[in-house]
């Protein structure tokens, strides 16, 4: 079971959702659409930077067993929150719904991930952190313009159609991080001895 909740946060599985939100996005405001992209990928590359670092160098907080930002809480808090802020707010089920279902799928995602041993506490508290930030800096851009996504309904059928397919695929980031990290500590290193 733990497995089936851990895998909604893979960016296998939330990157396409976030294609198609950008997608919906857009066929009100353009800009709005760029901002989401934007501002999520501000919060991928944090996560991903506290990965590298960890593959690369491993660095760590040893007494709160602190290696790296869980990701996979980060990608489901931030994306779902804002996909189920906007569909609630566009159906007129008021946007809170959304955003209290979203931020709990995220808590649910980050504890499947303590339980399967692939994060500590603290790993996925500051996924979980991250990607609220994320999303309500999003919504907050959202609130203050007067974009108002197009075809809720069929927005619906989209993320549904998205998501089924889109579920149980892994995304290859973290084995590209695991081996290419080393590389760039080496690279790194040559760099900072040649100008010390």
């Amino acid at each position: 079971m733990t497995h089936i909740l851990a895998n909604v946060g893979d960016a296998g599985f939330t990157l396409p959702i976030a294609i198609a939100l950008a997608m919906w996005i857009a066929t009100s405001r353009w800009q709005l659409a760029l901002r989401w992209i934007l501002t999520l990928g501000v919060g991928m590359c944090f996560v991903g930077a506290t990965k590298i670092i960890h593959a690369g160098w491993g660095a760590e907080i040893e007494p709160i067993g602190f290696r790296m930002v869980s990701g996979h809480t980060m990608l489901a808090t931030a994306i779902l929150t804002v996909v189920l802020a906007l569909l609630s707010d566009r159906l007129e089920l008021g946007k809170g719904l959304g955003i209290a279902a979203g931020l709990a799928i995220g808590a649910i995602t980050a504890a499947a991930r303590v339980v399967d041993h692939s994060h500590s506490l603290a790993e996925v508290i500051s996924g979980w952190i991250v990607g609220a930030t994320v999303a309500l800096l999003f919504l907050r851009a959202y609130a203050r313009s007067d974009a108002r996504p197009r075809y809720p309904m069929g927005a619906v059928v989209g993320f549904l159609v998205v998501a089924m397919l889109a579920y149980g695929h892994r995304a290859p980031f973290e084995m590209m991080i695991d081996i290419h990290s080393p590389a760039l500590r080496a690279l790194v290193g040559a760099e900072l001895t040649r100008f010390f």
